[in-house]
Formats: structure tokens, sequence, C-alpha cells
């Protein structure tokens, strides 16, 4: 089975923050994502850099991408440049 980057993003938008319960990709924590056949490679922040979450948010974006599309591979790249901000639209949906 081949895939798209909009299918990865379908699949993004059910991995949710256990903290803040909204998916990664509405979050805005994915910054890049490059397909390679069945290899995936994402650039992606936390909301902060020491994130309890993040090892169980990576974990999970790599479980699901595999079990869902079928991708070989999943390397997960993390950058706090630029730092993880809120859009206005996000602030917005969360009464901030």
């Amino acid at each position: 089975m081949t895939f798209t980057k909009d299918d990865i993003i379908d699949i993004l938008k059910t991995v949710l923050d256990p903290e803040v319960h909204l998916d990664v990709w509405t979050m805005g924590l994915i910054y890049n994502i490059e397909v390679t056949g069945k290899k995936v490679a994402i650039l992606m922040t936390y909301t902060t850099p020491f994130c309890p979450w993040g090892p169980q948010l990576n974990d999970e974006i790599i479980t699901t991408l595999k079990d869902h599309l079928g991708a070989t591979e999943v390397d997960i790249t993390l950058t706090f440049d630029p730092p993880y901000k809120m859009t206005e639209d996000l602030r917005a949906m969360l009464g901030i």
C-alpha cells in the first residue's frame, strides 16, 4: 500500500497529546513530513523541551503510522528551533 503526506496528516490527527487532549497536527507540533517509499521522516517539537509526554507521543506516532499505513520506518527528529508557540486560532479554540 502506498501512502501520501496527506494520509500521514490524517493519521497524525488521531494522535492526541495526553495533557491537552488535542491532536499533534492541530497543536502545530509537526513542522515537516517527508515520505520516501514506505519510509516517513517527521520533524516535530514538543510544547516544552522537558515535555514528560514526549517519548509517549513519539512511540504512539511511530506505532500508529506503521499499523495504519504500513510504514516500514518512521524517523522522528525533534527541534526546538523555532520554539513551540500556539497559534491564535488554537488559543481561541482553547479559550486562552
